[in-house]
């Protein structure tokens, strides 16, 4: 391992607005009295990466909190080095395996969830592991509260059509939709926001797909 990324994995030990493994587990039913100190609704950020949506969408709106979730320590020390340097208190991370979403967050306690630009697993042997895959929406259903919405934004055109796919197999209601998002008219404050990895693929034209869906 290189050096920078033991420090920052030394640096982030020291952060409060992250937390790792174990850590986050005694928070569970408990994020925003115990960590945000209010009752404000809560937005996950899953495969969060550097952070750039969480921390932005963050300073967008101060009445929400939010949580980066990824597995990258490294990553999520940008993320939440941002925040910290610039005062941003209503954005934390959390450092875990998405698949074991359900030990760090109780039933209903999430208002809605982001995925960004996550690792698409384009090979079929490893379809579990994409993030719409069947299993990982039942775990969102279970910790979102009634109504609350799944955003997608990928620049990834077969994880896009699968996950089309499987919502239309489950019956979902999809709010916006499109496989061009800045030639569509859903482009606002929230989905201008760009990660490192968008701003690299829009330098080659690449299209952004994006789904919005819920569980009713």
């Amino acid at each position: 391992m290189g050096k920078d990324k033991l420090r920052r994995f030394a640096e982030i030990e020291t952060f409060a607005n992250v937390y790792q493994l174990e850590q986050g587990k005694t928070l569970k039913g408990n994020w925003a009295s115990a960590h945000f100190k209010n009752t404000n609704p809560i937005v996950l950020e899953l495969a969060c990466g550097k952070g750039e949506y969480s921390v932005n969408l963050a300073r967008l709106f101060p009445e929400k909190n939010f949580i980066g979730v990824d597995y990258k320590g490294n990553r999520i020390w940008r993320g939440a080095k941002t925040a910290i340097e610039d005062g941003i208190n209503n954005v934390a991370f959390l450092r875990i395996q998405i698949e074991n979403l359900l030990e760090y967050f109780n039933e209903g306690e999430i208002d809605e969830i982001w995925i960004t630009f996550p690792d698409p697993q384009p090979q079929d042997s490893r379809e579990k592991k994409r993030l719409t895959f069947p299993a990982f929406l039942n775990r969102y259903k279970l910790v979102l509260k009634q109504g609350g919405n799944v955003n997608l934004k990928t620049d990834n055109d077969q994880l896009y059509a699968y996950t089309c796919e499987k919502v239309a197999e489950l019956g979902l209601p999809v709010h916006k939709n499109t496989d061009h998002l800045y030639t569509s008219d859903l482009v606002d404050e929230v989905l201008s926001i760009k990660t490192y990895y968008e701003k690299k693929y829009l330098l080659h034209d690449k299209n952004i797909n994006y789904i919005q869906f819920s569980f009713e």
